[in-house]
């Protein structure tokens, strides 16, 4: 029969349940959805009385917290993960990591970490099998305390869990204060529709881990749905009875010696010199030298499956590319939107070759900006990308922006210039080179290279032209002292000069540029074939 005890009746039936065994325990195993590995599991007391059968959690648990009895029941629990840790081991099964609960009671009344090092080392179990789970409860009150022993349980190598995060109302500010190692996050977040309010802020506490560098467990997981889900964003570690309910020490042990065992990974692999704590740290020195003695700068995730999204930028970032938009604006929006499909590839293939090279790669992209204020425009940006961290499904990058619009518009009306003379000069017959006073080097235009057959660089002008025979041997040396007069800064020259083998007669200009101080740097040259009077060549 089952009956629902009295306070009164459990515990009187306290002693005799941890002498008889009618305390028990109970393991539930935690699984990498992605590879179908168990990782570790959860042991969890429970308590089936001979006579009044299976009494809940919910019921006999508080009842021994406020008695100051649950002490003693989470030791007892904890000696039964050790026997079972060391029966493992003496039968040379492989052991996953299992967490056992500790309560703020068992802190506050006792000195619990003494009283489980005591039992580990009687078993002799190494304590990289043993997991402690906390409750964010366990810090109410009493952060300097909890501080403390989670100090001490670290030191002695114990990795710390904190169980239920979410499930309270100080979840963010209690992990910003305590050093756990791993979050089990509360799936009631999840109870309703997967992708409403409750999966966003799942999806954000996600990627806030990762920069913790903090591996993350979803907790409750009982459809393939809610799994599949947690791991599009990220979390892939889940326990829940979508794998398994919790279940005896034999069933577990068999399912042990069935499943493949994989540890933990990291959330995030960071480079060595990152310090992902710091570098949110409004106060740090790497927040500082981010806002302030860099360039426009960005950190971006890109996910695996194509995803990307703006993390954090500073104040030149704005300026450099956000056309009067605000940190909001940029920040909430899909940073894709801004790329056509070319300019998206050209970006993606610099991501995957930062990837691949873990060094700075640099592109040049067109992106098209709106706002409310200004309207429609186009800019091109340049981009130095580095790859700074990395999980299974997803990569952050540090991005230098720099607005090179301007450049490229100039380069483009030069472009456009001169593709405008080279045809003019077709139709006109005009040739036309440019003159490098100090390095003797001369670069002629199309029509120039096509007709007369020089490459694009001229080295030792005008020797190089006079000994291909551009300069008949009697205006040589004519046109070498041209030269020499540009040479020491003459402004304009000009003349006939029958130019090549034939002959043929073209004003030839020269027109000398000079720096600031009056110095001759360049001479642009221009050869027009003469007409004479009656219309003939």
């Amino acid at each position: 029969m089952e009956k629902r005890m009295s306070e009164k009746e459990l515990l009187d039936s306290f002693e005799e349940a941890l002498a008889d065994n009618h305390i028990y325990v109970v393991y539930q195993p935690k699984i990498n959805h992605a590879s179908g590995r168990m990782v570790g599991a959860e042991a969890l007391m429970r308590w089936r009385h001979p006579e009044y059968g299976t009494q809940y959690p919910s019921e006999f648990i508080p009842v021994l917290e406020n008695n100051n009895l649950i002490y003693r029941a989470d030791l007892y629990v904890f000696e039964q993960v050790c026997k079972l840790q060391r029966k493992c081991l003496n039968e040379d099964r492989h052991p996953v990591p299992i967490s056992f609960n500790m309560s703020r009671y068992d802190i506050y009344n006792n000195n619990y970490v003494d009283e489980i090092e005591k039992i580990r080392t009687k078993y002799d179990v190494p304590v990289k099998y043993l997991r402690v789970e906390i409750t964010e409860s366990s810090a109410i009150g009493g952060m300097e305390l909890i501080l403390s022993v989670l100090d001490r349980l670290h030191e002695l190598g114990y990795t710390v869990e904190m169980d239920d995060f979410g499930s309270g109302y100080s979840s963010l500010n209690v992990l910003k204060d305590l050093p756990v190692d791993i979050i089990k996050l509360d799936m009631r977040f999840l109870s309703g529709d997967i992708g409403g309010r409750g999966g966003t802020i799942i999806s954000s506490i996600v990627q806030m881990t990762k920069w913790l560098n903090t591996p993350v467990i979803a907790e409750g997981v009982e459809t393939i749905e809610q799994a599949d889900y947690m791991k599009s964003i990220g979390c892939k570690y889940i326990q829940g009875y979508l794998y398994s309910k919790p279940i005896s020490q034999e069933d577990f042990l068999e399912k042990l010696k069935e499943t493949d065992h994989e540890p933990v990974g990291p959330a995030m692999d960071l480079i060595s010199t990152m310090n992902a704590g710091k570098f949110w740290d409004p106060e740090s020195l790497e927040t500082l030298i981010f806002n302030n003695y860099v360039g426009g700068a960005a950190i971006f995730t890109y996910n695996k499956d194509g995803k990307a999204e703006i993390l954090r930028i500073n104040e030149k970032y704005i300026k450099e590319v956000g056309m009067n938009q605000t940190e909001a604006d940029i920040l909430g929006t899909d940073p894709w939107m801004c790329y056509d499909e070319d300019n998206k590839k050209i970006f993606i293939k610099t991501l995957e070759r930062a990837i691949a090279s873990h060094d700075e790669e640099t592109c040049e992209t067109w992106r098209h900006l709106y706002s409310d204020c200004c309207g429609d425009d186009t800019i091109c940006v340049k981009s130095f990308v580095r790859m700074i961290g990395e999980t299974e499904d997803q990569y952050i990058f540090y991005a230098m922006v720099q607005n090179i619009t301007k450049e490229k518009n100039m380069y483009r009306e030069l472009y456009d210039s001169e593709r405008r003379f080279r045809f003019a000069s077709e139709q006109a017959n005009v040739y036309a080179w440019e003159y490098d006073i100090s390095s003797k080097e001369m670069r002629p235009c199309f029509r120039c290279m096509r007709d007369l057959g020089l490459p694009p660089l001229v080295k030792n002008y005008p020797e190089t032209a006079i000994e291909a025979g551009i300069f008949p041997p009697e205006t040589a040396d004519m046109y070498r002292d041209w030269m020499k007069k540009i040479d020491e800064g003459i402004g304009t020259i000009e003349g006939i000069i029958p130019l090549t083998v034939g002959r043929v007669p073209f004003h030839v200009r020269y027109t000398t540029e000079f720096d600031e101080n009056g110095k001759p740097l360049k001479a642009f040259g221009s050869a027009t074939l003469v007409v004479d009077g009656e219309g003939e060549k």
